[in-house]
């Protein structure tokens, strides 16, 4: 049976997921770089040949731990999900003589190497500077017009996130973003195998999207992602997820699979992420390509990872088309020849449609909950008002343990003041947002409140 050393780290889709998958498939070697979830670290001893935790990898040379490892069990490949731990499990399998995202990994974890990478093959993006200091994010704003957004080169899930509305926001947005990096850094959200990663930022300019021309009903986001694979370095792509819109400054809400956009919409939208993969030069990866929607037909390539999206969408994915992704490129790391779709799938190809909601203490209109509430799961799939045909369930991997105070929202930690994740299984996508849009309104009505609110300490 081959071997396949699995690298956990923050991030990507549920552990216990993609573990179960990859486990199918092979004898898995677990080399655990962050805290497994409970559930997990309970399961683990039984589903996996070995279990060797490095909680301590951040600082260490990751790559040479990672190959040690992967000698020392004999793998036949080495595979990860995490966007922390992409481009260390990259160069491991490039040395190792395995399949691998190759040496271009870090292309698609950069951003400021990204970008350049687009700008060179005249890939339309927004305008942008890479910065590193205070003194270099002012020179950047002044060669660009405002408002700017500023982001961590590094980061994943909206962390660190600054609209820089005037010049006179330049040096406090700067401090903010930096402190929201080496807090997330404490809990795990941070890039693993470069040193300095927390110090790296670009600032972009932010172009304006227009759901309405894109999408088939209302309540969608500005903005899709292109999921995928490359297969020995051709992209493959497999459909579209839609999201809700975000919450400021830009925190994803709700991931919704399959996106509701017309035929000749999605081909333009999957031609250009293919632009955008292929100028990256990726040998054997997934992808997830985020490209934002404007008027009269405009769009903008916002980034891309060398893995698979994070949170639910895989699952959403075999839910809704029957691909089991982590399976199928597990496989291909394995030197198989799994059934990639011929084609980007569409609405009409899915069976019904599925969506995954990041609870945050905020409202449709994206003000705060006025009382402080207490998460409790139970409740949620209880009174949660969805449609008669739809299902609910809570990803209790990623949510808050019940009972415990949902965070106020900071918009600069965007999801990691996250409470909790929603899974919903319904009978197309505009369904998935109507229930979605519901639930967002009834969260702080069926939510406990918090009654130590205030009360003195």
């Amino acid at each position: 049976m081959s071997k396949v050393l699995y690298v956990h780290a923050k991030g990507g889709p549920p552990a216990g997921y993609a573990l179960t998958r990859v486990a199918a498939r092979a004898a898995v070697h677990l080399l655990a770089l962050s805290e497994l979830p409970a559930t997990v670290a309970a399961d683990a001893g039984r589903r996996c040949a070995s279990v060797v935790t490095a909680l301590d990898a951040q600082g260490r040379d990751l790559v040479e731990l990672i190959t040690a490892r992967a000698r020392e069990v004999g793998a036949d490949a080495v595979i990860t999900f995490s966007e922390y731990a992409v481009v260390a499990v990259a160069e491991a399998s490039r040395r190792l003589g395995l399949r691998g995202a190759g040496p271009a990994a870090a292309l698609a974890r950069d951003k400021r190497l990204m970008r350049a990478a687009w700008e060179r093959r005249g890939i339309p993006q927004p305008r942008f500077r890479g910065v590193t200091t205070a003194t270099e994010l002012e020179r950047a704003a002044s060669t660009l017009s405002f408002p700017l957004l500023l982001k961590a080169a590094w980061s994943a899930g909206s962390t660190a996130h600054q609209i820089i509305e005037t010049a006179g926001d330049v040096r406090d947005a700067w401090q903010r973003s930096r402190a929201v990096m080496a807090e997330s850094a404490l809990l795990g959200f941070a890039e693993l195998h470069v040193a300095g990663a927390c110090e790296d930022f670009i600032v972009e300019e932010i172009v304006s999207g227009c759901a309405e021309e894109w999408f088939d009903g209302s309540g969608w986001g500005d903005y899709v992602s292109v999921e995928g694979v490359v297969v020995d370095g051709v992209f493959r792509p497999v459909c579209l997820s839609g999201r809700m819109p975000t919450v400021a400054p830009f925190t994803e809400r709700a991931g919704i699979t399959p996106a509701a956009v017309g035929s000749g919409a999605q081909i333009r939208i999957v031609e250009l992420a293919r632009r955008a993969v292929d100028a990256l030069g990726l040998e054997n990866c997934g992808t997830h390509t985020e490209i934002k929607l404007g008027a009269d037909g405009r769009m903008w390539v916002i980034e891309t990872a060398a893995r698979f999206g994070g949170a639910m969408t895989v699952p959403q994915i075999e839910e809704v088309f029957g691909l089991d992704l982590v399976g199928m490129f597990t496989d291909q790391l394995l030197g198989g020849e799994p059934a990639w779709p011929a084609r980007a799938l569409t609405p009409e190809d899915a069976e019904g449609a599925a969506g995954s909601l990041v609870v945050l203490a905020v409202n449709g209109d994206g003000s705060p909950w006025p009382r402080r509430h207490l998460w409790d799961s139970a409740t949620v799939v209880r009174s949660a008002p969805v449609g008669a045909g739809s299902t609910l369930s809570v990803v209790r991997e990623s949510s808050l343990p019940d009972g415990t105070p949902v965070p106020v929202y900071d918009p600069a930690a965007g999801a990691n003041t996250m409470a909790g994740l929603c899974l919903l299984s319904a009978d197309r996508p505009q369904t998935v947002v109507r229930d979605f849009t519901a639930l967002v309104d009834a969260l702080p009505r069926i939510l406990p409140t918090d009654i130590t609110e205030g009360a003195p300490a």
